[in-house]
């Protein structure tokens, strides 16, 4: 085992509940996104990209797309002797039975695994979030601030602030505050949920927090807060790329939208710093002699016969002679059976949609868009269906 500066802890096990039907049988990082993407993939990228090659990812909810998607990381480059991917997920020890408490819980039920490598720093990420990074950026100002921690952050509209862990900084960067989703707050500096601790001060304040009856087991809540009262140097680094939280449907749709949509939007296209994925082995997209298409991502294997327009088809979607589709997502295999018209939508995995079927459009002489409608994982949309904008279907 060759000793590691550095290691990254991946929390990778929410529900994401928001993302309702979406999420229903897998876990939100594992959702698509920009087509021939999984949500992690952006996190794991950038472990590689930043030669950050020992990775642990915790799980928990619906773990099997996930943990089969990841494997042993090669396709992020990441299976490698010296450290790798390893899937973590709750497990029954000496001290230990419970499922992941909290985000500071499942970084504590795992100290055996960072002990093992004994690092210098532990940078925590999340699987759920899309952005570009280079870590060793943020490591190097953590070093030469002489910090304890250092907190990702950055600045939000003001009226979003109120999704997001606050931060307030002095002069020097240094973090003087940190509070959890207020609604009234004094600064729109937010935290990214990416952290770097000294290692030394991670295991004990993780060892604390266990030890507090009082405590929800939260970094944001709990762990940064306490450190920052009790003195220790907790600096601000201050990101300028693009980054999303993807935990709602508007967040999600947006922020798919917004690759097709010009230069505020996440590059796909660097060769510099590329996004991999695990994707399946998928023959050419077939764009039929009766298919339009405009502004659109179109994957691997995906037949289209109709219209696209402004929308994303991830692998394996099918469009049907005659039918439109504007403004919309089909994650992978979705199908779309002729003359039907879907409008901004997103369609679910394995969902498929019959014949002479309406989505998102309001009734009326003049048809609005309002809403955003979505269609759960593997439902079955009956022919001749008319579904109003805004409109959620899931299987039960």
């Amino acid at each position: 085992m060759q000793k590691q500066e550095c290691i990254a802890m991946l929390l990778a096990g929410g529900q994401g509940s928001r993302l309702g039907g979406l999420t229903h049988n897998i876990a939100k990082p594992a959702v698509s996104f920009c087509g021939k993407y999984r949500i992690i993939d952006f996190s794991l990228s950038n472990c590689a990209n930043s030669n950050i090659n020992t990775v642990g990812v915790l799980t928990q909810y619906k773990p099997y797309l996930l943990n089969s998607y990841i494997g042993l990381g090669s396709a992020w480059n990441l299976d490698n002797p010296f450290g790798g991917v390893h899937i973590l997920p709750p497990y029954v020890g000496d001290n230990e039975g419970s499922w992941y408490q909290g985000t500071a819980n499942a970084i504590y039920q795992n100290l055996d695994f960072i002990n093992f490598y004994d690092p210098k720093y532990v940078l925590i990420i999340s699987g759920d979030h899309i952005y570009k990074m280079n870590y060793l950026s943020m490591l190097k100002d953590h070093k030469e601030n002489g910090s304890d921690i250092t907190v990702s952050t950055i600045e939000v509209p003001w009226e979003e602030v109120s999704r997001f862990g606050i931060v307030t900084i002095d002069q020097e960067g240094k973090v003087i505050k940190f509070m959890e989703k207020l609604p009234d707050p004094e600064s729109n500096l937010a935290s990214m949920g990416i952290y770097i601790f000294n290692w030394s001060i991670l295991r004990q304040a993780l060892i604390d927090d266990a030890l507090d009856p009082l405590s929800e087991n939260d970094f944001g809540k709990n762990i940064i807060p306490k450190q920052i009262e009790l003195g220790k140097k907790v600096f601000a680094y201050n990101f300028q790329g693009y980054w999303r939280d993807v935990g709602t449907i508007e967040s999600y749709y947006n922020a798919n939208m917004e690759s097709l949509d010009g230069e505020d939007s996440i590059d796909l296209f660097d060769p510099g710093q590329r996004v991999f994925s695990n994707e399946d082995i998928l023959p050419p997209q077939y764009i039929g002699p009766t298919a339009k298409i405009q502004n659109s991502l179109i994957s691997n294997g995906c037949v289209v016969l109709g219209q696209v327009s402004h929308s994303i088809l991830a692998p394996g979607t099918y469009v049907g002679e005659g039918s439109i589709v504007e403004d919309s997502i089909l994650l992978p295999h979705a199908k779309v059976h002729r003359e039907t018209t879907i409008n901004k939508t997103i369609i679910g995995e394995g969902a498929k949609i019959m014949s002479h079927c309406s989505l998102g459009r309001e009734p009326g002489p003049i048809p609005q868009q309002s809403g955003i409608t979505v269609l759960e994982d593997h439902y079955v949309l009956e022919k001749g269906s008319v579904i109003q904008a805004g409109s959620n279907l899931n299987a039960c």
